[in-house]
């Protein structure tokens, strides 16, 4: 089983570096990218915690490697995919991953992106300036996940009950 999760991590992490830079909005100093949290959130329903995580981050390091990112991924991504997967392994229910992946990113990774911002990257910017932008971004990521994982589950294409 672990051979089959590490496949479709890496087939993940392919797809997140690949639409990263074909689908995304600049905001600020920040680039938006709603297929991050799609995957944060499909991941975190399929894989659980520590692979969601790991995708995660091995998107956004590439994605910083290649020039198409910014070191605003790391804390967003990571903390959205965590949260939801840790809300979804407790509850077993869709839409608490997607609120998972809206709270830690949007705003716990929005806020955590000033330190970053201020610290790392000498840009001035106010407190709350990341949250309203990341939370644009992942509602739509996180929405676009939904929808599909209902589809696939009534499909009976995943059984995404049994994943975790």
């Amino acid at each position: 089983m672990k051979t089959k999760k590490l496949v479709f991590s890496s087939l993940l992490v392919a797809l997140g570096i690949v639409t990263g830079s074909l689908v995304y909005f600049p905001v600020g100093v920040s680039k938006c990218f709603p297929m991050q949290h799609f995957i944060n959130v499909f991941s975190a329903i399929t894989l659980g915690p520590i692979y969601s995580v790991c995708i995660a981050f091995c998107i956004s390091l590439m994605r910083n490697i290649l020039g198409t990112g910014s070191l605003l991924a790391f804390p967003g991504s990571m903390i959205g995919a965590y949260l939801s997967a840790i809300l979804y392994k407790h509850t077993k229910k869709y839409l608490f991953a997607v609120f998972g992946e809206i709270i830690g990113t949007g705003i716990i990774g929005g806020i955590i992106a000033y330190p970053v911002a201020t610290l790392l990257m000498g840009k001035s910017v106010a407190l709350f300036f990341f949250v309203i932008p990341f939370l644009i971004s992942t509602t739509g990521g996180s929405t676009i996940a939904y929808l599909l994982i209902k589809a696939l589950d009534s499909m009976k294409i995943l059984k995404l009950k049994d994943t975790l």
